[in-house]
This record gives C-alpha cells, structure tokens and sequence, in this order.
C-alpha cells in the first residue's frame, strides 16, 4: 500500500480538505454529537475560511492523505513546547480498516525526530469509544480531561492524550 501526505498550501487542497472534513464529519460524529453541533464546528474549525487562516495565521500544518492519487483524508498538526500536536486525523469511511492509520502516524512519528519533539498530543472525544482505542493501541494514553467551550452552546468534552516519541 502506497500512502503519500502531501502539505496542504493552496487554494485547491484547501476547498479538497474543506469537502472530506464535511463529509467525514457528518457520516462520523452523528453517533456522538448532535448535527447542529457538527454543523457549527464544521464552520467554525473545518471550513474553507477556518482552514485558510489556521494555515496562514496560527501555525498549523495541514497534510492530505492519499492513496492511488486520491485525497482519503487528512491531518492537522501545530508544533509548540517542545512537542506535536495532532489536531485533526480523520480517514474516509471507505478507507478505515486497511492500515491508513498506522502508516499516518509513523509519518507523524517521524516528523517528531526530525523536528526533535518529544510527544504528540491531542483531544478526542470522550465518547469516541473507537478512536480513544486505536489511539491507545498505537501507544497513546490519557494524561487528563478537558472540557472546552466552543461557543454557540456547545462545549468539546475531550480526553487529552499523549505519546511519548523516543528521540534517537
């Protein structure tokens, strides 16, 4: 299996990102949370705008994933203290299972080294019962809860969790 991840810098990738968020987001967390919920922060986070400015204005990284030269999804992440976080990590439903996973987070892992960053951090939902485990079984743990509002009502109940990248 071939998997490239592309860093997202222009318009184009940035409406490609902008779709698969939209899409993924609403097949996934309808289970978890409320569709007004998702709508908003589709807007709020996950838009064309919102992408454009974390990109261009708060040091975010974003990378597409693809496979056979099509975008299966993507990722986010922000450097700062000495560690990685991952903001965003979402694959395709038709996509999930086949190892996309694995192969993006020794990616990741790799960034780390080379950037010489001792962790990669980042929130998930503490409902997300299916995420929360294959995070855990790629080595993350739970280092602490967060509840985080968002605006409009609704607030991000997440666990904070963490990996360790051994540095060479």
């Amino acid at each position: 299996m071939k998997l490239i991840f592309p860093h997202v810098n222009t318009a184009a990738e940035i409406v490609e990102v902008a779709r698969l968020a939209a899409e993924i987001w609403r097949e996934y967390y309808v289970s978890i949370i409320t569709i007004e919920q998702i709508d908003y922060m589709i807007d709020k986070f996950q838009s064309i705008p919102a992408i454009t400015d974390q990109i261009h204005h708060e040091g975010y990284e974003y990378y597409s994933i693809h496979h056979e030269g099509s975008a299966v999804g993507y990722m986010s992440v922000r450097q700062g203290e000495g560690k990685l976080f991952l903001s965003k990590f979402y694959i395709g439903k038709e996509h999930r299972g086949r190892g996309y996973a694995n192969k993006a987070l020794a990616f990741l892992e790799q960034l780390c080294k080379d950037r010489n960053l001792s962790h990669i951090w980042l929130t998930a939902n503490r409902h997300n019962k299916s995420s929360i485990a294959v995070y855990e079984k790629k080595g993350f743990r739970i280092v602490r809860e967060q509840i985080a509002d968002i605006g409009n009502g609704f607030v991000m109940d997440d666990y904070i969790m963490e990996k360790e990248i051994p540095v060479p």
